[in-house]
């Protein structure tokens, strides 16, 4: 499926529009509006569209005020999250990020407590430093191997010896990440999550588990979610990703666990009325593609094999797992700027992952020939640079083009 957006006027560098005729600039509004542009959209997975299924459940909704736990579509929506992960309970939050700051803030609910995270993990890296900054909660970085994991040596090794209370911040959660996006989408495995899990038990402290892509390494692995996230005290499942629903993430552990959460939720602003107009969208888009996310990784790994032809780009396409694809580009004449800019005048959209690569995610609205249109405007677009004949346009679509995020 191709995702259509309205594609603003472009204003060349020079020409800036406080320079026009009011007029002239409205004018150039409205043509712009009226030009509706197919796109390939593969900024991330967080991009796609509502179904029309999702839109109908959304408008039949049978919603009440969730604040005071009346809504029934929200609690049957938790209910059957709950029990697809394993856990006792489930609850709705509108992001991924609130859904992990408040998990840490549940089980560190001491200020100066300490949690033992990946150094690239999402909740370290992308999330605005919440658990300090709101939580008082210290970060302790242990390093990402290649594959997402942290060496169990070294997390053991992170542990604070309680002798030194006095001095140090006090352990007392561990965070994963699966998939782990830093690491492109590779998946943590059942056995290292479980002997992550005993660390955790023999050391009296929990385990979180950033699942925002769970059901994605569930597919991949060939694991029950709820075999995968068995030994986590919480779990935080991103919907607006590999899903595809509009908006939201859910948390799921014990009851007294959620029950706490609930207060957080509240407190940090995320306790909404007729939630459950969400939460029917978000039950279509379990229901629906779930069992499409073997196909999403089918593509990514096209994808990945169409990029390792070109010569000046290297991927290991083994490594593709999921639906993430990150290449590196080992040409000096291009950058991932450069690169996405051009992309971006073909109608491919897609962002730098850093200052030498590039990131491409597949979704379930990414067709097989949306795949090898983007694959043709690639090529077209290394051609292009090589020549050093691209003229860039000053880009005005919004898109953060130096913002290495996920």
């Amino acid at each position: 499926m191709v995702l259509y957006k309205t594609r603003p006027a472009r204003v060349r560098e020079g020409q800036a529009e406080l320079s026009s005729p009011p007029y002239a600039v409205a004018a150039a509004r409205v043509r712009s509006r009226r030009m509706v542009t197919k796109v390939v959209d593969l900024r991330s997975d967080t991009v796609t569209k509502p179904s029309d299924a999702m839109r109908a459940a959304m408008a039949a909704a049978d919603v009440d005020d969730d604040v005071l736990g009346a809504d029934p579509t929200a609690r049957r929506f938790e209910a059957e999250m709950a029990a697809l992960t394993g856990k006792e309970a489930a609850l709705f939050v509108p992001s991924g990020t609130m859904a992990n700051l408040i998990s840490v803030l549940v089980h560190c609910d001491v200020r100066g407590s300490e949690v033992i995270l990946g150094d690239t993990s999402h909740i370290h890296v992308y999330e605005n430093g919440g658990i300090s900054t709101i939580g008082g909660v210290h970060p302790r970085t242990v390093s990402n191997n290649p594959d997402g994991t942290m060496d169990i040596d070294k997390i053991v090794a992170a542990i604070r010896n309680p002798d030194g209370a006095l001095l140090y911040p006090t352990t007392r959660l561990i965070c994963l990440e699966n998939t782990h996006a830093n690491a492109g989408g590779k998946c943590l495995s059942v056995e290292y999550t479980d002997k992550v899990g005993e660390i955790a038990v023999n050391h009296g402290f929990k385990l979180h588990i950033d699942g925002a892509r769970i059901f994605n390494a569930s597919v991949a692995l060939g694991v029950p979610v709820h075999r995968l996230v068995k030994a986590a005290d919480s779990v935080s499942v991103c919907l607006s990703k590999g899903l595809g629903a509009p908006i939201g993430s859910v948390i799921v552990g014990s009851k007294a666990f959620i029950d706490k959460a609930k207060i957080l939720r509240k407190t940090l602003g995320g306790g909404m009325r007729q939630v459950g107009v969400l939460c029917a969208a978000a039950y279509v888009a379990v229901r629906d593609t779930v069992g499409k996310l073997a196909d999403d990784h089918r593509k990514a790994k096209a994808l990945a094999e169409g990029l390792k032809k070109i010569k000046q780009f290297t991927v290991d396409s083994s490594s593709v797992e999921t639906n993430m694809v990150f290449f590196d580009i080992v040409d000096p004449r291009i950058s991932p700027n450069k690169l996405c800019d051009v992309l971006e005048q073909r109608n491919v959209l897609a962002m730098p992952a850093s200052s030498k690569s590039v990131r491409f995610v597949i979704h379930y609205q990414i067709s097989d020939s949306d795949v090898q249109y983007a694959l043709t405007c690639v090529e077209k677009a290394v051609e292009e640079l090589l020549k050093g004949g691209t003229k860039l346009e000053h880009l005005t679509n919004g898109t953060a083009k130096n913002a290495y995020w996920h």
